[in-house]
């Protein structure tokens, strides 16, 4: 390995800055895109010093090259922040495999239906394996027309990317799918934000709960006096008069 050759490889990707820049005269771009023109290096140098900016070749293949004045170390930082951002955002395909018995009942291959359109709507690809066991070697086409009736099935989100081959015990078939793994990405992430509008933008059918009044207290009675005999009530005599 020959000594420096990486620290030599990272330079070379790197545009060159400042006093790194060794051609006699520029092209000169002001920080806001503003185009000076040919001005000498030495110059360019100056005014970058004065502005308290960093003069960066960014085309060094035109004649004379193209410098801009910039803060470097800012554009750095930004550049590497695109990047990152971009490579998180980046979505890649993914094979999906979903394997089927030759005598696969109804109600399993209609749940492994279910599994393949789902990897299709999310943009995977799908292999979709049929393994034979014993005499169902002999029986190939029949799972030839599984592995079509599948594919019938599925048309409304994917396609045959690989027709239905023999290989060993098994038969193999791949799907594609009609979006790529970043559009349906979108599309989910999309759909979940509607979803949640709608949810909270819909009224609530629950009544209010009613507000509990406090129970009314009965007023106490005054107590009778002690050893006080209750009032005797006399009925009146038929015929008496009352004397005035």
């Amino acid at each position: 390995m020959v000594p420096g050759r990486h620290a030599k490889e990272q330079h070379i990707s790197e545009p060159r800055i400042n006093d790194r820049i060794r051609v006699p005269e520029v092209r000169l771009v002001g920080p806001n895109g503003e185009q000076v023109g040919i001005v000498r290096v030495e110059d360019a140098l100056r005014l970058a010093q004065e502005a308290d900016l960093d003069l960066v070749e960014v085309a060094p293949q035109a004649r004379p090259p193209v410098c801009k004045l910039m803060d470097f170390g800012k554009f750095k930082y930004e550049s590497d922040m695109k990047a990152r951002e971009a490579r998180r955002n980046q979505a890649h395909t993914v094979l999906k495999e979903i394997r089927l018995r030759l005598k696969i009942d109804p109600h399993d291959y209609g749940t492994k239906r279910g599994h393949v359109e789902r990897f299709l709507k999310q943009g995977d690809k799908v292999k979709v394996m049929i393994m034979f066991r014993g005499r169902e070697q002999s029986r190939p086409e029949m799972g030839y027309r599984l592995l079509q009736r599948m594919a019938a099935d599925v048309a409304e989100y994917g396609y045959v990317e690989s027709t239905p081959k023999q290989d060993g015990r098994n038969m193999i078939m791949v799907i594609g799918p009609h979006k790529k793994k970043a559009e349906a990405k979108a599309e989910a992430k999309e759909q979940r934000r509607l979803r949640d509008e709608h949810a909270a933008d819909a009224p609530t059918d629950e009544a209010p709960a009613p507000i509990e009044q406090p129970a009314e207290q009965p007023t106490p009675q005054p107590a009778a006096a002690a050893g006080a005999a209750p009032a005797a009530r006399t009925a009146p005599v038929e015929g008496a008069s009352a004397e005035v």
